[in-house]
């Protein structure tokens, strides 16, 4: 019996889907890939723990720097938002560039993470660990195990909201990538991550924790041939990096949960026929001649944020844009205008395989959104972790600049919450008129 005929791409989206679900050795070939994906599909899924994400509820994120930095790009907390427009989660990031299990050092007199997650009247933690940890190689393993159960020990039974316990999830370190000679020891240092994301898993399952795996994902889309760097050193990623662990650690949280705003915009368009088809938007009015197509386009999903390069992400991370297909145009080149604006241009067999439609007049909104999420993170770390800590709690406080400086730090709290609650509901979601038409320039 002869296997039916399967195209590189497809191959490729198979393994990385795959790949960012359950965690396979990169040692092995393509073709052992597949095989052993094969065998995943039919050996079923791992039970986790319930998923504690709930509409409107309050998440702090603690750890190193990773978890720091996820404040600065926005991308998580714009996905989290958009699973909830009408009840929205409100996140304040704790994390500190350096942050270990067991050192977690701050300035003279800094308000205890205890006091700040009661003030923030949290429901979940997300902690990411095990990075800093790792460098202690395998014999360190133990004792990050052992850490680790403190930790979640630490938090049992608190009620930081005042009514529940706080619910925990935890978050592997990503994998090292090969940049050369940026990134000595390459190999011994994937081993070292590797026992580290195993040991969170175990003590994750046996504390009854939900935990979500960045090292395997991230390590097979490194391992991709000619792959965009994630990193910037190896270790500390990227925009582009920031991106794309995002959208692995947002899967992760709803593996087995699906709504309306966790796929891309799809919108397939027969232009002979004038059939059409969507996900995320709803199309009426559809008129075609197989050169010139219009219809009107109600959103009904807030767009999916575009990746920050203008390289093409691996095959399985491109089939998260927002993306349409055209069949049946005459040959030549089209515009795709969307109120009177360009938005991309494409020859007719290039509209029949899909473009990414990611830079329409919703694409910027969904932009100015993310930079509203980040401008609302930065006045809350003015007023939590500002960089005259010494005026403020240090000794400096009883200088006359000390002395003024609290009253200023309660006023960019109250900036934060305001940007908080203006985040609610999302961009507007707006019907809007899609031209397809010959493009002349």
């Amino acid at each position: 019996m002869s296997l039916p005929s399967i195209s590189p791409a497809f191959l490729e989206s198979l393994i990385l889907n795959l790949l960012m679900k359950k965690r396979i050795p990169r040692e092995q070939t393509f073709l052992e890939i597949f095989l052993v994906s094969l065998a995943l599909i039919f050996a079923g899924t791992q039970a986790k723990a319930d998923n504690p994400l709930l509409p409107g509820i309050r998440i702090a994120i603690v750890g190193n720097t990773f978890a720091d930095q996820l404040r600065s790009h926005g991308y998580l907390e714009t996905l989290l938002l958009q699973h909830w427009r009408d009840e929205p989660v409100s996140i304040r990031n704790l994390g500190w560039a350096g942050d270990r299990l067991r050192i977690r050092d701050r300035p003279t007199n800094f308000p205890t993470e205890e006091s700040t997650l009661r003030d923030h009247q949290t429901d979940v933690i997300i902690a990411c660990f095990g990075m800093g940890e790792s460098f202690e190689g395998e014999k360190g393993i133990e004792n990050f195990k052992t850490d680790l159960k403190a930790f979640i020990g630490s938090h049992r039974g608190k009620q930081y909201n005042g009514e529940s316990d706080v619910r925990l999830i935890l978050v592997s370190p990503i994998a090292y990538e090969d940049l050369g000679e940026l990134t000595p020891r390459l190999e011994e240092r994937n081993r070292e991550l590797q026992l580290y994301t195993d040991a969170m898993q175990k003590v994750a399952e046996n504390e009854s924790v939900p935990f979500v795996d960045l090292y395997g994902p991230t390590r097979a889309l490194m391992s991709v041939p000619d792959a965009i760097p994630l990193t910037i050193n190896g270790i500390h990623l990227s925009d582009y990096g920031y991106w794309v662990a995002s959208r692995i650690l947002y899967d992760g949280f709803f593996e087995t949960e699906s709504g309306i705003g966790d796929q891309p915009w799809q919108i397939s368009i027969d232009a002979k026929s004038e059939n059409s088809d969507a996900r995320g938007l709803s199309l009426s009015g559809l008129s075609s001649n197989r050169r010139e197509i219009s219809f009107q386009a109600t959103e009904e999903a807030s767009p999916s944020l575009p990746p920050p390069t203008q390289r093409k992400p691996p095959t399985a991370l491109n089939s998260r844009r927002d993306t349409m297909v055209v069949k049946n145009l005459q040959p030549g080149k089209y515009v795709l205008m969307i109120d009177g604006e360009r938005v991309a241009s494409a020859t007719e067999d290039e509209w029949a395989e899909g473009v990414a439609i990611d830079s329409s007049p919703a694409h910027r909104e969904g932009e100015a959104f993310r930079e509203a999420v980040n401008d609302k993170n930065q006045q809350f770390i003015y007023s939590w972790k500002a960089l005259n800590q010494v005026h403020i709690v240090g000794e400096r406080r009883n200088s006359p600049s000390g002395r003024a400086l609290p009253a200023e730090i309660l006023e960019f709290k109250a900036l934060a919450n305001e940007k908080d609650a203006a985040l609610e509901g999302g961009i507007e979601l707006k019907t809007r008129e899609w031209r397809i038409i010959p493009d002349t320039n």
